[in-house]
């Protein structure tokens, strides 16, 4: 079970940190990620996190402006959002899967979303 929470309303140029909780499973066997969806458009993959959190990979609209992490300690995973835009608006969907990365969204395990907002 995945819980996502930190999501709301910023100003353009603002930041946000996502959080999402993840129970029920073994979390360090899991690779994390976050996808988002706005509306009229189709889901969206934007970061991804390995096991250990040695690896990371992110959307090019993201790079450099957003950061995933993972404690494994505290079974949670993060999206430091920063310099944020209007087009980041969307619900973000905090996923998991055992198998491993992919950027289509064919995780096994999905979140209820948290909505950001991004006002101009």
């Amino acid at each position: 079970q995945l819980q996502a929470s930190g999501g709301g309303l910023v100003q353009a140029g603002g930041s946000l940190r996502l959080s999402c909780a993840a129970s029920g499973r073994t979390f360090s066997t899991l690779v994390m990620g976050w996808f988002r969806q706005a509306p009229g458009k189709e889901r969206e993959f934007v970061a991804a996190i390995n096991w250990s959190g040695g690896g990371t990979y992110y959307a090019d609209s993201v790079k450099g402006r957003f950061t995933i992490s993972r404690d494994n300690a505290k079974n949670t995973v993060y999206l430091q959002m920063n310099s944020l835009k209007p087009d980041d608006t969307a619900v973000y969907y905090c996923t998991a899967d055992p198998r491993g990365f992919t950027k289509t969204p064919q995780w096994h395990f999905w979140g209820q979303g948290t909505q950001v907002t991004v006002s101009s």
